[in-house]
Order: structure tokens, then C-alpha cells, then sequence
């Protein structure tokens, strides 16, 4: 009935140990308890595990074990009963399958843990018991989880203290250099020095400054004076005497040459006239009548008129007449 099941003691002090003295159970037994835990007191209840007479020895072990632990202190008693044998057959395990072993292990006041056999094997006292282990050993790590557990904790924290510890420590070592270097920086020394080399800096710049400044200054009075020497009245004015002299050359050059292409092209325009003028005309035989009171040129006779005068010009002279009715005619 699993509501009678008795849960077992995490940190068990003292246990029962029902088995055969000889058997290879009490050997993987031990050698767990001794790995995992070696302070648990273990109490042997000596039977034999098999055969006619073994349930009987097994009960029997059962209860003078819990008989046992009621004339001991509280400080001494056992914290439970862990029965047990290793592997065989049927007929081998049999004896935990009699109904004295588990009337036995019903009746104990003490918690049972049963591990009979190998992880296969299933007896009745493996049901009537308070917890069924697979096998010897592992009826051991049970019993033993606590305390191991306990102990592989305190092993992790005493590492992970440590961590911690040294974590903080480094911390601590950061935050210190951070104050020192800090308290390096704001320290009256390094703030001297600090404003000293300012100081260095600014006379650099300022001697840098003074030299730059009188640089430009130079430079612009030196095109200051040069920009005064070009406007100044004496060499403006030579320059500008020296201008009109080059202008009134030019000029007189350009009156000459202007001058000399006039009096060719007026020769030209002469010698043309001269070959197109009347003259020319007459010198070759021909004359010109004109009207001699407007000075026009007749071209026809029927243009005359009677009693007009008329003046021809010869080539040596001019013959002047009057238009008569006849000439007229």
C-alpha cells in the first residue's frame, strides 16, 4: 500500500544491515558507502540469504535490529534498515518471497529498503518494503543521496565562495585603481604639472602668435608701401607724362600716315578726274555750250531758244553767242 510507504531520512547516521556476511552485497555495499560516504555507522544483522532456514534468519535479523534500537539513546539509534542480497535464481531469492520476511519488514518501526537480486528480480519484500532498490549498490546511493549530495554542495560553495570571493576581490582591485588614478588625476602635483604645461603651451602659442602676427604685418606693409610708391604723384605723373609722350608719337605717327594715304587717294581721285573732266574733252577737239545765264550745258539744239546767249568753251579759250531765228531753224 503505497499511503504506508515511510519516506527515508535524508541524512541518515546509523543504518541496519541485514545480509549474509560472506555474500558480494555487503561488499558493493560498503565500497559505495565508504566512496560516498564514509562517516554512516552501519550495524550488521548477520543471516543467510537463501536456503530452508534463511527467511526465518532474515525476520529474525529484522527484529533484533528494531528490538535493539529501542534500548539505545535517541543520539544512537538507527535511522532505518536496508535489506539485501546480490544476484541468483528463483529458487535462490526465494526466501524474501516467504511471508515471515515480510510480515517482518511490515511490522519494523524503522524504515526498510529492500535490494534483492539484480534490477530484474522483484520479491515481496521488495512491495512490503518502504523503498525498492534496483540492486545492492544502488540501495547504497540511495540511502547515501543526501549526505553526498550535502557534501558535493559544500565542495561547489567552498569552489563557487571562492569564485565569488575572487570576483569580488577583483572588483574591488578595479574600483581601487580607479580611485587611484582618480585621486592621480585631482592630486595637487599632477594639477601643477598639468597647469604648467599649459602654461608651456599658451608661451608657445603666444611667441608663435607674436611671430605670425609680425609676419602679416610685415607682409602687409611692404604692399602698403609698394601700393604707395605706384600712386605716388611724382611717378604718377612721370608715368603719365611718359603716356602723352607715347600718345602724341602715336598720334603724330598716325596724322602722317592718315595725311600720306589722303594725298594718295586724292591723287588717285585726280588723276581719275583729270582723264573724266571737260578739259580733257576739249583738249581732244571738243567744246561745251553753255547757258551763260545758269551755266547749264546744252545737249540738244532744242534747248535753245532765240536771243539766248550761249558761251562754248574751246580747249584755248571761250566763244561766246546769241541764238538767231536762223540757228534756231
Amino acid at each position: 500500500a503505497q499511503e504506508r510507504k515511510r519516506p527515508l531520512p535524508r541524512y541518515p547516521r546509523r543504518i541496519g544491515l541485514v545480509t549474509s556476511p560472506t555474500g558480494a552485497a555487503i561488499r558493493d555495499v560498503l565500497h559505495v558507502i565508504e566512496r560516498r560516504c564514509p562517516g554512516l555507522g552501519i550495524v550488521l544483522a548477520p543471516c543467510r540469504v537463501q536456503g530452508e532456514a534463511a527467511a526465518a534468519e532474515i525476520a529474525g535479523a529484522i527484529s533484533l535490529l528494531n528490538a535493539w534500537n529501542e534500548t539505545l539513546p535517541a543520539e544512537d539509534r538507527l535511522d532505518l534498515i536496508l535489506v539485501t542480497r546480490g544476484g541468483g535464481s528463483l529458487e535462490d531469492l526465494w526466501a524474501f518471497n516467504e511471508e515471515a520476511v515480510a510480515r517482518a519488514i511490515f511490522s519494523s518501526a524503522l524504515p526498510v529498503v529492500s535490494a534483492v537480486g539484480h534490477e530484474i528480480d522483484f520479491t515481496i519484500s521488495d512491495f512490503v518494503a518502504d523503498l525498492r532498490a534496483a540492486t545492492p549498490s544502488a540501495a547504497a546511493e540511495i540511502i547515501t543521496e543526501g549526505m553526498f549530495a550535502s557534501r558535493q554542495a559544500v565542495h561547489q560553495a567552498h569552489r563557487r565562495l571562492w569564485q565569488l570571493v575572487r570576483g569580488r576581490l577583483e572588483l574591488d582591485r578595479e574600483e581601487f585603481d580607479r580611485l587611484t588614478e582618480r585621486l592621480a588625476r585631482v592630486h595637487p602635483r599632477r594639477v601643477l604639472e598639468e597647469r604648467l604645461q599649459y602654461l608651456d603651451e599658451l608661451s608657445v602659442a603666444l611667441a608663435r602668435g607674436l611671430k605670425q602676427g609680425w609676419r602679416i604685418q610685415s607682409t602687409a606693409w611692404n604692399t602698403l608701401r609698394q601700393r604707395l610708391a605706384r600712386v605716388k604723384p611724382s611717378a604718377l605723373l612721370a608715368q603719365r607724362r611718359d603716356r602723352v609722350q607715347q600718345l602724341h608719337k602715336q598720334l603724330r605717327e598716325l596724322a602722317r600716315h592718315q595725311i600720306l594715304e589722303r594725298r594718295q587717294a586724292l591723287a588717285s581721285q585726280h588723276g581719275r578726274l583729270t582723264l573724266l573732266g571737260p578739259d580733257n574733252v576739249l583738249a581732244r577737239g571738243y567744246s561745251i555750250t553753255l547757258d551763260e545765264a545758269t551755266g547749264g550745258v546744252l545737249r540738244s539744239p532744242d534747248e535753245s531758244r532765240p536771243g539766248q546767249r550761249l558761251r562754248t568753251r574751246l580747249r584755248n579759250g571761250e566763244v561766246r553767242s546769241v541764238v538767231t531765228d536762223e540757228e534756231q531753224g
